[in-house]
């Protein structure tokens, strides 16, 4: 099945936040009441009711000042650690190329939050008292990709910053459009997200370096869930059968111990009824 992706040009973004409030009307995600912190970026992060966000960034240049804006959310790897830490399954790879979440399955474990090299799932608490939580985080809109329709996010972007199609059209038009940028001025302009964790369904054209958006230029898959997934999770299902097992072993050795005593107590019966 062809590989869908989400394309974002920076330098046509306008930082409007139209993005922002589409996903939010989309989802029914409720607003987060905030504070002025010197920065037009409100909330100041993404959260459990925030998966789209429209980042600002200052960056000096030898050439002069520039404004960046960056619409930030899951970029939605291709090589992704929160799939491969999910014990649940509620992080999937869809065929269409993003990653889709249940959180009707998910646990609340926060694995996929702390696997993440970008940061990006949050943990919603949805019980107080147990402490039970769902994670959160943009699925390109799956009910509507799976429907043949573009993310709201997409949608509604007045300058065309965004766009959604196959990944590999999309990947020509940035490389046309970096280059043409370069042409004018932008030295410095750059595809994001081709290569990057075995590649992203989010990509992007930037005028300045990763960096400079807040971005890793080189983000890297933990050695950590490799060692979870070759040696926690096997030691775990050791664990989960030698207790299965020990249980087994206990339920017998009592079952045996049982009828030993009845087998001792049954002639002395027989003996005094005789009597």
């Amino acid at each position: 099945m062809t590989r869908l992706a989400m394309l974002f040009d920076a330098s046509k973004c306008i930082g409007c936040k139209s993005c922002q409030v589409a996903c939010k009307q989309w989802w029914g995600l409720p607003a987060s009441e905030t504070t002025q912190a010197g920065s037009y970026e409100n909330p100041a992060d993404l959260e459990p009711n925030t998966w789209a966000r429209v980042t600002f960034h200052e960056y000096e240049t030898d050439n002069g000042f520039q404004w960046l804006f960056l619409a930030w959310g899951c970029v939605h790897c291709t090589q992704a650690a929160c799939v491969d830490v999910c014990p649940t399954g509620a992080l999937k790879h869809n065929a269409l190329g993003f990653v889709s979440l249940e959180r009707e399955a998910c646990n609340g474990c926060g694995y996929c939050s702390q696997a993440c090299p970008f940061k990006v799932p949050r943990m919603e608490t949805i019980n107080l008292l147990t402490g039970a939580a769902r994670a959160s985080k943009c699925t390109f809109c799956q009910d509507r990709a799976t429907n043949g329709l573009t993310p709201a996010c997409v949608k509604t972007c007045p300058p065309g910053a965004l766009e959604w199609g196959e990944r590999d059209a999309l990947l020509e038009k940035a490389h046309a459009r970096v280059e043409w940028l370069r042409n004018r001025g932008y030295t410095q302009a750059q595809v994001y997200g081709e290569t990057q964790l075995g590649g992203l369904g989010r990509l992007f054209v930037l005028t300045a370096p990763p960096e400079a958006y807040g971005l890793p230029a080189n983000p890297q898959y933990s050695s950590l869930i490799t060692g979870w997934q070759q040696i926690v999770q096997p030691l775990g299902y050791v664990a989960v059968a030698a207790t299965t097992l020990g249980l087994a072993f206990n339920w017998l050795a009592t079952r045996r111990a049982r009828l030993s005593n009845l087998e001792a107590v049954e002639p002395d019966a027989t003996d005094e009824s005789e009597a």
